[in-house]
């Protein structure tokens, strides 16, 4: 775990990080007068890191965060994980409301089907490996890495597996695992999915622009999409926009 202090300016703010949303908000406060840290929890070798002071690491728990905030003297917190970082999410509430700390939740839009997409619409991992099983010949799985052990019970299909770093745990009997990182665009997207005979996509529903690309690609080639609903999260305030967030702050340092 990495520390970097920011210096006295109130207020210190926290930003929980590891997404674009996060990037751009370490931007946007960058050079004003409100003190940021951000913090990564470390699971991808390389990170894009954003601007300003970083730590690296988890705090052990929401007893480890709020001693964290109290003991940093943080003043609030921006939590703008990924969706599904569920874990780190609930902890935030927690260690927030326990040290009196108040928390915005920057969280991007949900995507949402158009008229030519054809989804089914999951409530969880499981559930889509279910639905895999029953429909899946060439499968595009793009769930990331801590998740591909799910559908490694798999026998009946064949997996192209999209991850940036190396899957952990066990894998599919048959697949094949492509490292890489977007943003990616429609017309690379499509060769993807027409190159590899893919007639099934899964994935979780990210939002964002980043991964988009692949929805409109499979919705063009008449594929099939296994989408996986977010986690139930806390109920805290909540933007989807890295500007409304800047307001708060500013709102909160006077």
């Amino acid at each position: 775990m990495t520390d970097q202090i920011p210096p006295d300016p109130v207020p210190h703010v926290l930003i929980l990080g590891g997404t674009g949303e996060a990037r751009a908000l370490a931007s946007t406060l960058a050079g004003t007068d409100i003190a940021f840290i951000s913090s990564l929890a470390g699971r991808v070798k390389h990170p894009r890191l954003p601007v300003g002071p970083v730590r690296i690491g988890g705090f052990g728990g929401p007893a480890g965060l709020r001693e964290w905030l109290q003991s940093n003297r943080i003043q609030a917190v921006v939590d703008a994980t990924h969706p599904f970082a569920a874990t780190i999410t609930r902890s935030a509430a927690r260690a927030a409301a326990d040290a009196g700390v108040p928390l915005l939740r920057l969280r991007r839009d949900p995507w949402v089907p158009g008229d030519t997409d054809t989804w089914i619409c999951v409530p969880d991992l499981p559930a889509a490996a279910r639905q895999v099983a029953a429909r899946g010949r060439r499968v595009f799985l793009t769930t990331g890495r801590q998740d591909v052990g799910v559908f490694a019970g798999i026998d009946s299909a064949w997996f192209l597996i999209r991850v940036v770093d190396a899957p952990t745990g066990a894998l599919p009997p048959h697949h094949e695992v492509l490292r890489s990182r977007g943003p990616y665009d429609h017309r690379s997207e499509r060769e993807l999915l027409r190159n590899n005979d893919i007639d099934l996509l899964v994935t979780k529903n990210s939002g964002g622009t980043l991964t988009s690309a692949k929805l409109a690609a499979a919705s063009e080639l008449g594929i099939e999409v296994i989408m996986v609903d977010r986690p139930a999260e806390p109920d805290t305030p909540v933007v989807s926009d890295v500007g409304a967030a800047r307001n708060w702050l500013e709102e909160l340092s006077g």
